[in-house]
């Protein structure tokens, strides 16, 4: 590589809930920086994953799936999507290619018009249909929007996905290295460890539940040996989902705290004693405060 030539950005991926963002920036950095589901809106925050070649340095950052807010958290959620359009230099609109265009994918054209960064249109799953049915999709899309490129790609099973890196890299301007050449977020552990608790619950339940989650890790300290002590709340909206997160004498509880804890221990290479508690915090996704407490900044 000759001098002077290191690119680096900001790249975010936008789409509908479940399209696989999450999964594609995992498969990306080659580890898990956010946690993924097949339940919607499993990404509430904006998470930056940093991959580091010598070629340059992507930051991604992983956007909550676009959707019709139903309380204050959803309105946070595509204030979150909207202000990170208008910040970087490079777009992937991810879409399911196994499903038709639908008014999800119509609204987020709409915010894409405004932007004047070059969108890069990321067809996922084409591990799921046949090579046939890539053309049609293809040119469905290429009707609706002036896209600078499109790559089709596997997030699951990381197929195409070294080409997408390289597309990228050739929209991206001459840059400094943002981040430490090994570090792949910019989250805090305890972030992590909490969004990992929180994946657990998703998988772990169903209906109300999953989606009316948060956790705060109140304490993280290393104790005796190498033993990581973490005292983490999981806050609901009711008694009776609360009940279903304890479980009968305990049992759901302890499933997310062993299910999580393996997960821990991989990322802190540390024994972890993981210490779960569960709190109501009523229609907590409709208070300011709440939110802001739970690390939920709302910008006016």
């Amino acid at each position: 590589m000759s001098e002077g030539t290191f690119r680096s950005g900001f790249v975010a991926l936008i789409g509908r809930p479940n399209v696989g963002k999450s999964t594609l920036m995992n498969q990306v950095l080659g580890q898990k920086v956010a946690i993924t589901s097949d339940k919607p809106q499993t990404t509430r925050n904006r998470i930056h994953g940093v991959y580091t070649t010598e070629e340059g340095q992507i930051i991604f950052i992983d956007t909550p799936g676009v959707h019709k807010p139903l309380h204050k958290l959803g309105d946070y959620m595509m204030q979150v999507v909207r202000n990170t359009l208008s910040e970087v230099d490079v777009i992937l609109f991810l879409t399911d290619v196994t499903q038709s265009m639908g008014a999800g994918e119509q609204y987020i054209l709409q915010l894409l018009e405004t932007v004047e960064s070059p969108v890069i249109l990321v067809l996922n799953k084409i591990d799921q249909v046949h090579p046939d049915d890539l053309l049609p999709r293809i040119e469905e899309y290429r009707q609706q929007f002036p896209f600078a490129e499109v790559v089709p790609v596997s997030a699951l099973l990381g197929n195409n996905v070294s080409t997408l890196i390289s597309v990228i890299f050739r929209y991206l301007p001459e840059g400094p290295m943002y981040y430490p050449e090994g570090q792949t977020t910019d989250h805090p552990e305890s972030f992590i460890v909490a969004e990992l608790i929180r994946e657990k619950i998703l998988h772990l339940t169903r209906e109300e539940v999953p989606h009316s989650v948060a956790v705060v890790v109140e304490e993280m300290a290393r104790r005796d040996g190498d033993v990581v002590y973490i005292r983490a709340v999981i806050y609901t909206e009711r008694e009776s989902q609360k009940g279903i997160l304890i479980g009968k004498g305990g049992r759901m509880l302890k499933q997310v705290g062993q299910m999580a804890r393996q997960e821990i221990e991989a990322l802190l290479g540390s024994r972890v004693y993981l210490d779960l508690w569960v709190k109501v915090k009523e229609d907590w996704r409709n208070r300011d405060l709440l939110l802001k407490s739970f690390g939920f900044q709302l910008e006016r």
